[in-house]
């Protein structure tokens, strides 16, 4: 038969994001795949090294859209790591909260996000109508549904009064009532089982050698968490599981993304009860177009929900970053993930693997 190209997204019900994969397939058999995440953000590294320590906090959301809360962690750990700050207590439980509420957003996208590619569109419905109630705890917090600005070097941008607290506690509690119906119509429905079941495997040594983290490592049986193995915040201080599994599929990925969420809310839970009183922010010397950072070098790293996501932050005594390196969780199976996973697999699995596997589209052209 005769090859044919053709272009999976930016306009997919299967991919969220400006990122499209280039196809040669041979009747319904995909044989190259090559993905091109260059279509709206990108160049992000060179942009923050033009720009001051603390004007880069506006423009670093943008390295992951559905997750922008992970690089104003990651940022913000690494320039505190070179100048020696030990942010408050209650910043830090704080940082977890919305780090979490981010990984149950992200985690209800791809839940729901499943509907497009296989037809249970009930899932996308439910799980962006509960995505929603998350942005309204973030508009609560910050003022900002998507953008958040909020994680900052020291700290956090204001806290979170007692009333807020209380909202937060109710959407959760909310949230976590219906996941029984998500699993009925998403996980024991025979349309996903025939669909996902088998469907775009991962084998454990392809995610070593690919440098795959999150559920598409845990699916292969590494109980590897950025959380437990270097517990940074309080996550060392907290009470959850890191949900793994021994055969990577998609349905297996999906589902172990199911099993976070009830661990995020479980952490969530935790932080509400024991959160301290005190501080949520340290008072930076100088003011933001003045305020300079000493010589030196430091890698921040966190869990995300696709994996471990890293910023490599060096600075030269200066007003900006000298060199910003992102190491985007998505990278690995967004760009050789792609490449070596997707040939010889179906067409209409592409998007089942797109989902699964969690790729951000700015990670990659970053």
């Amino acid at each position: 038969m005769k090859e044919v190209k053709l272009f999976h997204g930016p306009n997919h019900p299967g991919m969220h994001g400006n990122f499209s994969v280039h196809l040669t397939v041979d009747g319904d058999t995909v044989k190259k795949a090559k993905p091109n995440p260059g279509m709206l953000h990108r160049g992000f590294e060179k942009l923050m090294e033009r720009r001051l320590w603390l004007n880069n906090i506006a423009l670093i959301p943008r390295v992951c859209v559905p997750e922008p809360d992970l690089n104003e962690a990651v940022y913000s750990m690494a320039v505190e790591k070179i100048q020696n700050l030990e942010i408050p207590e209650r910043a830090k439980y704080i940082r977890v909260l919305m780090m979490e509420l981010a990984r149950i957003s992200v985690h209800m996208m791809s839940i729901g996000g499943i509907g497009g590619p296989t037809g249970v569109y009930t899932a996308p419905n439910w799980a962006l109508a509960d995505r929603d109630l998350i942005l309204d705890i973030f508009e609560k917090i910050t003022g900002h549904r998507v953008y958040h600005m909020y994680i900052v070097p020291g700290g956090v941008r204001q806290d979170i009064d007692e009333k807020t607290f209380r909202f937060i506690e109710n959407t959760i509690r909310d949230i976590e009532k219906r996941l029984k119906d998500y699993k009925e119509i998403i996980f024991e429905s025979p349309i996903i089982h025939k669909r996902l079941k088998g469907t775009a495997p991962l084998t454990k040594e392809q995610a070593l050698n690919w440098g795959v983290t999150g559920p598409g490592l845990r699916s292969t049986g590494e109980k590897y968490d950025v959380r437990k193995q270097f517990p940074y915040f309080v996550y060392d201080k907290l009470d959850f599981d890191i949900p793994v599994a021994d055969k990577s599929d998609a349905f297996t990925r999906l589902y172990l993304k199911y099993l976070e969420v009830k661990q995020s809310i479980k952490i969530i839970k935790q932080v509400i009860n024991k959160i301290p009183k005190g501080k949520v922010r340290l008072k930076l010397t100088g003011t933001a177009l003045k305020w300079k950072i000493k010589k030196g070098e430091a890698y921040g790293k966190v869990e995300s929900s696709r994996g471990e996501f890293g910023y490599y932050v060096v600075s030269d005594g200066g007003r900006s970053p000298y060199r910003v390196q992102v190491r985007g969780a998505s990278y690995p199976q967004g760009l050789y993930g792609i490449e070596a996973g997707l040939p010889e697999t179906r067409l209409e699995d592409v998007a089942i693997w797109l989902d699964t596997m969690g790729v951000c589209a700015p990670e990659i052209d970053r």
